[in-house]
């Protein structure tokens, strides 16, 4: 994959904050020479992130919009893992969730699915390898740092991917708003493949074939429905809840 570059002296900022793994800092003279850039470039060289001081010309070439500051990051690349590392990671578990993203491209919806399957303690996300939102510095952010911490899969055919997880034990779920069947009464516990759908289509019709059953959230109120990172919350606790009550 490409090199990741981020630009200017609050872009920094923020992606230290948000734990976004720095590979190397390109700063100029003058931004050095600013106490907090020289501060957080202090910080970060202990930390074994490379600072490098160049000339306007060098951060002009790398710049994509000319706002730069003085300031421009190298983002490490995201090492992704396999759905076989997924499956590993989930060996003899009676209770596992994977969150299968299909072709969602929003990275803000992205990192919040991400955020919500570490915090119920997903395996990990499963996402295809075209058309779809990837781990980048905004994933980071979003996620609120969930991204270091959850296994996130990457893989050419979700179809194929799912009828894997379910030789592996996996009975897989759609989410859809058009489904008859309500969350709270679908059997969600166990071993789970969660599959969301892309912002604008939804599920695809190859890998809704796939699926077990689908099911939509309950609503009283009158809007269509929640948008995809909301649901995927509302689902993954649901699951939680659901795995919790099979136990006690």
């Amino acid at each position: 994959m490409p090199a990741e570059y981020l630009e200017g002296r609050h872009a920094l900022t923020e992606a230290i904050a948000a734990n976004v793994p720095i590979e190397e800092v390109l700063v100029s003279a003058a931004a050095h020479s600013d106490k907090r850039v020289a501060e957080q470039l202090r910080r970060i060289a202990k930390e074994g992130v490379k600072v490098r001081q160049v000339g306007n010309a060098e951060l002009d070439k790398l710049s994509s919009h000319g706002a730069h500051q003085g300031v421009v990051a190298r983002v490490k690349p995201y090492r992704y893992a396999t759905l076989g590392d997924l499956i590993a990671k989930s060996a003899g578990q009676n209770d596992a969730l994977i969150i299968v993203c299909d072709h969602i491209t929003d990275n803000g919806n992205f990192g919040a699915i991400c955020r919500s399957a570490e915090s119920v303690g997903a395996v990990g996300v499963l996402i295809p390898n075209k058309r779809s939102a990837s781990v980048n510095a905004a994933a980071y952010k979003t996620s609120a740092g969930a991204v270091v911490h959850l296994p996130i899969a990457m893989e050419a055919n979700i179809a194929r991917s799912l009828e894997k997880l379910k030789e592996e034990g996996y009975w897989v779920v759609g989410a859809s708003e058009h489904a008859t069947q309500l969350l709270w009464d679908a059997p969600l516990s166990g071993r789970i493949a969660l599959v969301m759908g892309s912002e604008d289509k939804g599920i695809s019709d190859l890998v809704l074939k796939k699926c077990d059953l689908t099911v939509a959230l309950p609503q009283n109120g009158v809007i269509e429905s929640l948008n995809v990172a909301q649901a995927t919350t509302a689902m993954a606790y649901e699951w939680m809840r659901q795995c919790r009550d099979a136990r006690s």
